[in-house]
């Protein structure tokens, strides 16, 4: 698996600089299909992330009070499953959807659906695929993972774990 989503993400286009929306916007214009990002606020026991397709449109519901990082992160691992083709192979959802919700048509739930039934495999290559591309892109900037925002609890932290603490913004230390 290691190797074909290594394959799949090399011949990949991205962005430069790398900007996961702009990368969505290129895949939906590869695809040739409209992919719609629809920021929502999470819920608990709920997905972050959710692809939901249709007959013209793909569409990549997300978690929109997150952080940057794992906003970026849903959005690449939503549109893997797209890139894999995963949501091609969601089958079994119509036919639960025939037992479960029948007042709705199969097809529609299938759409919806379809996301909640991806195998385990799927997922993991969704997730492979996302973390190559972001792996790629922090390679081809030629440099190290970006510095964490500062978060309030910082220097706490910094102080329970022993970890040098960065000097503060204006701040010299010598």
């Amino acid at each position: 698996m290691w190797q074909r989503c290594q394959r799949t993400v090399d011949a990949l286009e991205l962005p430069s600089p790398f900007d996961a929306t702009v990368f969505v916007g290129m895949l939906a214009g590869t695809r040739g299909r409209p992919i719609e990002l629809v920021p929502v606020s999470s819920a608990r026991d709920t997905p972050c992330g959710l692809l939901v397709t249709t007959d013209h449109a793909d569409c990549i519901v997300y978690a929109a009070d997150t952080t940057a990082l794992h906003q970026q992160h849903i959005l690449l691992h939503e549109a893997a499953h797209l890139i894999c083709g995963h949501h091609e192979t969601a089958a079994a959802a119509s036919a639960a959807a025939q037992v479960l919700l029948p007042h709705l048509s199969a097809s529609l739930v299938q759409r919806v659906l379809g996301r909640t039934v991806y195998t385990e495999p799927q997922e993991q290559e969704a997730e492979l695929v996302a973390s190559l591309i972001l792996t790629r892109t922090v390679q081809a900037a030629g440099s190290t993972r970006p510095a964490p925002p500062p978060h309030p609890q910082r220097a706490r932290l910094d102080r329970l774990f022993g970890t040098p603490e960065a000097p503060a913004p204006g701040r010299a230390d010598g």
